[in-house]
Order: structure tokens, then sequence, then C-alpha cells
């Protein structure tokens, strides 16, 4: 297993302005939901919004639609409040596609999931005094700590199965990978599409030369994921992103994940399936003590 280096999170809520030259500071929710806006302004024949409902916060958990192609694909970003980086990326991502939308496909965008963690600055978020990983929320074939103890996870689980969801990329920090599953507590990690895999990983990491490969081995193994429950739940061909170095990304750095990513995140769905995955249950063992292994810190 990889040994990640831990990193410090420093939040500062202001505008994030590129050009400064101060460390890159995280929007607050509502400087979010105005570029949702400003796209919707931008670019009114290429995009609508979407709400996939309340969250525990009480707010709106808000995205685009892009295109209106019959295939349709997922963008998600920020399940960890702390990572906002991801949600940089992800922003950049619906320009760029609301400018040029991929042919024949509905790319949904979701910048920012965990919307509580997101303005406070903290991985977890919190429902009921308590506080959860929404990347552990899932049901999954080896566990949960859930599941759907959030508002924010069963409302994402129920829009990737109203919508058919087809292919999905989750967007991560700190750790310059892009992996596939399995991620489960499992030493059987290998999907009947590990090719497929391959080549998906390798057309998202075309400019970031990112590490790839299976998301236990690479990363570590966790239960509850998105990834793994959005492949073994539905057939989605799932991949996790995590970007850059850091929690606390500076503007260059930002600017960086953007260059790096956008372009890789474009050419998997352009390269991504046009159906699910026929063959995606779990016929391996699981193996708990592997979980100790489990950092919660990507």
């Amino acid at each position: 297993m990889k040994k990640i280096p831990s990193a410090p999170v420093v939040f500062v809520f202001s505008s994030l302005s590129l050009a400064s030259a101060q460390p890159v500071t995280a929007s607050p929710y509502s400087d979010m939901k105005d570029h949702i806006k400003d796209l919707l302004r931008q670019y009114p024949t290429t995009t609508r919004p979407i709400s996939l409902g309340i969250s525990d916060s009480g707010d709106e958990i808000q995205g685009l639609a892009i295109g209106d192609g019959p295939i349709k694909n997922l963008v998600v970003a920020t399940h960890h409040g702390n990572e906002y980086g991801s949600t940089e990326v992800a922003k950049a991502f619906a320009d760029s596609v609301a400018k040029d939308p991929i042919p024949n496909q509905t790319l949904f965008v979701i910048p920012v999931l965990n919307i509580d963690g997101y303005n406070q600055g903290n991985r977890e978020e919190v429902a009921n005094g308590s506080s959860h990983d929404p990347n552990r929320d899932y049901p999954g074939p080896c566990g949960t700590d859930g599941p759907h103890k959030l508002k924010s996870t069963q409302a994402l689980a129920q829009f990737v199965d109203q919508q058919g969801i087809v292919s999905s990329a989750t967007l991560h920090t700190f750790y310059p990978a892009v992996v596939y599953p399995w991620g489960l507590a499992t030493h059987d990690l290998d999907t009947p599409y590990l090719d497929l895999f391959k080549q998906l990983t390798a057309a998202a990491t075309q400019e970031s030369h990112y590490e790839t490969g299976n998301s236990s081995q690479v990363i570590y193994p966790a239960n509850g994921t998105f990834e793994d429950y959005a492949y073994w739940k539905h057939g989605i061909w799932s991949l996790l992103f995590e970007l850059g170095h850091s929690h606390s990304p500076d503007d260059a750095d930002v600017q960086e994940l953007v260059r790096l990513n956008v372009p890789g995140l474009r050419s998997l769905f352009e390269k991504s399936p046009t159906q699910r995955a026929e063959k995606h249950a779990f016929t391996g063992k699981c193996d708990y003590q592997l979980l100790s292994r489990d950092r919660h810190d990507e």
C-alpha cells in the first residue's frame, strides 16, 4: 500500500481569485451557487439547473445538466468538505463542456455534495448532531458506516438510479491518482472489466500522468464509498480522481489541477461505454481486518 503523506488543512473563506499570489481560499456555497447562475446565463442553450434535494444543513444541493444527449454521465465533487480543489476542477469542467458539449451525452455536474463540510472547511458532514464521512455512507457488499445517515448521499444515490447514469467521476484530493473498483476491504480486487478500466484510466490521465490502478492497492481499502457502490449496485463505470498533492492548494496549484484534469475528464467520457456493465456483482470475500488501513484522509 502506498504511504500517503499527511497534509495540513487550512481554510479561509473569501472569493476565489486565481490571479492572486495568496493561498487559494474556498468560496462559501453561496458563491458556488452564483457560479452556476453565471453559467446558466452564459450558456442558456447547453445548460440547465438540477437539484438533488435538500441536505441536512438545509441547503439545496445544486448542479448543472450540460448537453442533451441520451447517454447520461456524472461528475460529483466534494464528498469531503475540506477538498475544495475538487470543487474548482468540477466548476472548470462544467465551464468547458458548457462551451463545447460532448456529443450524444448529458453530463451532470455536482460541484459540492457536502455543503456543511464545504462551508466549515471540514471533511465530514453533520446530521442530527453527529459527524459522518459521506464517502463511507453508501451501501456495499462488505459493509458501510451508514448506509445513508446523510441526506446528501441518499439524494445522490436516488439521482443516479433515476437518471440511469452510465459513467461517473468522483473528484477528491490529495493524492495524484485515478483509480477503479474494487476499493473494498477484500483481497479479491479484480472485476471482469479490468482491461477496460485500465483503458479508461489511461484516457483520464492523458495530461496528468497520474498513477492509475485499483483503488485499494493505490490508496487503501475503504467500505461504503460511492465509487464501489455505483459499480456494485448499478454497473456504472465509476472512477475516483484523487487530485494533486494537497487539501489546501494555492492559486497556482488549482490552475494546475484544472489544466491537468479537465482534458482528462473529457477524454474519459468521450471514451466511456454507452451502456452500464452487465457483470458487476461482488463475488469475492470480505476481510474486515483490512479496514485498519483506512486512514480517512483521501
